[in-house]
């Protein structure tokens, strides 16, 4: 999980190829003529959550003065592919799930991966045997077994199992889920404690790449196909959970004379690797590392990164993402892992909550991310179950004593993105005149234009969004985030 030390028929065939982190690419000018705007609201100090505001012409406008706020959109220029967002589906969220009433499962799946009702959610993420978010360590064979002989599922068949099964079937039948480990069992590792960090021991590298292949071909026997795989959770955390410690030159090497090898020789070159898993601040070293190396390239999908680089509310090191897609373009980043914490049931409605998410959206999304994966789907009213006292927000909690389900407003926000921008859409330029407004756009396959526009300040501001020019006026309330669909 994240670094959190506390003192104390278009997606599959998406999904099946190689994504690229493309450099700008040129298309037909695109026109709004005979187009509108249809404009969806999330606000603090109001009732407007993910709400159908109001819809846009637009007017001719040639230059606008330096007065005229405004958000120029080109959607000639694209960029990445998208390739979803979605969030974790571990065993804090399969457990409280469980303890809900049949409607209100009904309820939370609707919610997130009903793609009218909902906010259409397209990935998930979830853990090769326990993560913090479980609510006992375990792992899937008996210790000192290195030829795995005893690896089975049966703990996840519980609960995890089935509720991925569900959340399969409300995301209509398919779901690019990757799966990524927090620790090898304790008997493979350095410390032989399967917390507190501690190394994979070399003797245990084979059998440690044959558990993957293990564990993606239990899971496809039980009707989970698996997209990719991350190599390790947080490779330079020591945590007092799951964890374990790879540097950069480790983590190719197992990479390349293991990992790589035995998903091809295991019939799994298909499924992506997934890179890193940790936090931007390191991202370009650890890239360099892996990616100047042709053996890792050749196995390597992409990189995963978390936002923990500053869990006390500092700047997030966004600016380190263009960096790696600048000299890597065929590397795809890849959102993996963020949440908001330490979790106080007394600030569940505090706004700052969404309007991380917010930013970090735009700006991953602007820096070349491809996707994006939150953490929990759904946690109980304590902000767990988690084995270790880890408790943080996701974006629905359950009160599991009265049976009810508590939106935040992140999952709004996340929503803003989520429902509107479709797999295979490609990211085109959004560019505002005025700070307080951040923003990103995409154009979907089907030609309609998502436009996402957040105002993080207490400033109401009268903006127009400018494509072509023709305009479209408009206003961002303060602290909000608004989608402007236009088709």
């Amino acid at each position: 999980m994240k670094k959190i030390i506390y003192v104390s028929l278009a997606l599959f065939m998406y999904a099946c190829t190689e994504t690229k982190n493309e450099s700008a690419q040129t298309t037909p000018e695109f026109s709004v003529d005979g187009k509108k705007v249809f404009v969806y609201t999330t606000a603090d100090s109001t009732n407007l959550r993910l709400a159908s505001s109001g819809e846009l012409d637009f007017k001719e406008k040639g230059q606008p003065f330096e007065n005229e706020i405004s958000v120029f959109i080109d959607p000639s220029k694209t960029y990445q592919s998208f390739l979803g967002i979605g969030g974790a589906l571990t065993d804090a969220s399969a457990e409280t799930f469980a303890k809900l009433p049949k409607d209100k499962q009904q309820e939370f799946l609707k919610a997130y991966y009903n793609k009218e009702s909902g906010i259409g959610y397209t990935l998930g993420r979830t853990n090769i045997h326990s993560c913090d978010f479980s609510s006992d360590t375990y792992t899937y064979v008996t210790d000192g077994d290195k030829d795995l002989k005893s690896f089975n599922v049966e703990h996840d068949k519980k609960y995890r199992i089935p509720f991925i099964k569900e959340v399969m079937n409300a995301a209509g039948g398919k779901l690019t889920l990757f799966a990524s480990p927090w620790s090898p069992p304790a008997w493979m590792k350095s410390n032989n404690d399967i917390l507190h960090g501690g190394k994979l021991k070399p003797d245990f590298y084979q059998s440690w790449a044959n558990y993957y292949t293990k564990f993606i071909k239990t899971y496809e026997k039980e009707g989970i196909p698996i997209w990719g795989i991350s190599i390790q959770n947080e490779p330079m955390a020591t945590q007092t959970w799951e964890s374990c410690i790879y540097t950069a030159d480790e983590e190719k090497d197992f990479l390349k004379n293991f990992l790589g090898p035995t998903m091809h020789k295991e019939g799994l070159a298909d499924k992506k690797i997934i890179m890193w898993d940790h936090n931007r601040d390191l991202i370009y070293q650890r890239a360099v590392t892996y990616f100047n190396d042709p053996d890792v390239s050749k196995y390597a999908w992409g990189i995963g990164f978390h936002w923990y680089e500053d869990w006390s509310g500092g700047e997030q090191m966004f600016s380190n993402l263009k960096k790696v897609n600048d000299a890597f373009p065929d590397k795809p980043l890849l959102f993996t892992e963020g949440c908001n914490g330490p979790f106080n049931m007394q600030q569940i409605n505090d706004w700052k909550w969404g309007e991380r998410y917010g930013k970090s959206m735009i700006n991953d999304f602007n820096g070349g991310a491809v996707g994006w994966t939150d953490w929990n789907v759904l946690l109980d009213e304590t902000g767990g179950p988690n084995h270790v006292q880890n408790f943080c927000y996701a974006p629905v909690h359950a009160d599991t004593k009265t049976g009810q389900l508590i939106y935040m407003n992140s999952y709004y926000y996340i929503g803003h993105f989520s429902k509107f921008i479709k797999p295979g859409a490609k990211r085109i330029v959004s560019s505002p005149s005025r700070s307080q407004l951040l923003t990103t756009a995409f154009k979907n396959e089907d030609g309609t234009v998502v436009v996402v526009v957040m105002n993080e300040k207490n400033i109401k501001t009268p903006f127009m969004l400018w494509i072509n020019g023709k305009a479209a006026e408009t206003t961002a309330l303060p602290h909000s985030i608004n989608t402007y669909v236009i088709k």
